[in-house]
């Protein structure tokens, strides 16, 4: 196409369209711009054992996570900002154990528990975002859109961190676990000293999902990461033919030796 052609065309374009066109490439990257800004804000710290697998290293101020059905994870989520002085509430979780809590490294001076919401279990759980940094979750029912879009709003407003137990729309994350492996009963008997999981964190800023073993909790009730097993060494086979004096002293210390003769 030669350039006037080119020129033609773009002519045969309505102004509106155009327009709108531009207008619409203007307004993505003045969205693409915030979003950059939102991630390079400073985020709530984690516990070392959580804070690789969360985008930017830690719980972001103005986000919603849904969190799997394992109180301990939220727990553990929870431990970190506590101890840097941040209040965390807990709504709808009457089963929740403030020893276990306080085990996994939550600040108990820190927590506010309401058990029992009822049923406007959505506006106790904005009311509590206004005057919380971090709040927990477990929803009694379905939320309308409208009301989760205005929860998302005051939770961006004040910078507010919301952990859901469950599902959620347009999470910044979904932390769960599997793959439990209980340690500390033996042959019958004997009792659970701990537990360890793949925690599994799913964001929409990446693309894969990021996974980590975790002892959750270990045998002091703490959250840390697994222990990479011992990788054995090589085992080399030495039929009697190849046994020699060169070899033997290679292998055996000569402090060993003299002991031995």
């Amino acid at each position: 196409m030669q350039a006037g052609d080119a020129t033609s065309a773009q002519s045969e374009v309505p102004e509106g369209e155009r327009t709108t066109g531009g207008e619409v490439a203007r307004l993505r990257a003045q969205l693409e711009r915030v979003q950059r800004r939102r991630l390079e804000l400073p985020v709530l710290p984690t516990i070392p054992a959580l804070a690789s697998l969360l985008p930017g290293g830690g719980l972001r101020p103005g986000a919603a996570y849904s969190v799997g059905p394992s109180v301990s994870l939220l727990l553990a989520l929870l431990a970190r900002p506590s101890q840097e002085g941040s209040w965390c509430g807990v709504v709808g979780l009457p089963e929740l154990g403030v020893e276990a809590a306080e085990h996994l490294g939550v600040d108990l001076a820190r927590l506010v528990l309401i058990p029992d919401p009822g049923p406007r279990w959505l506006a106790v759980t904005a009311t509590i975002a206004e005057v919380l940094p971090v709040v927990v979750v477990r929803p009694r029912g379905s939320a309308a859109d409208a009301e989760v879009a205005r929860l998302a709003a005051r939770l961006r407003d004040r910078g507010a961190v919301l952990l859901v137990r469950g599902a959620w729309p347009q999470a910044e994350a979904v932390i769960d676990v599997d793959e439990a492996q209980w340690a500390g009963v033996g042959a019958g008997f004997g009792y659970l000293s701990r537990r360890e999981v793949t925690v599994t964190v799913r964001s929409r800023h990446s693309a894969a999902p990021r996974r980590e073993r975790l002892l959750l909790p270990d045998a002091a009730g703490a959250a840390v990461a697994a222990p990479t097993p011992a990788v054995p060494g090589r085992v080399e086979r030495v039929t009697p033919e190849r046994v020699t004096p060169e070899r033997v002293a290679r292998v055996v210390p000569e402090r060993e030796l003299r002991a031995v003769g």
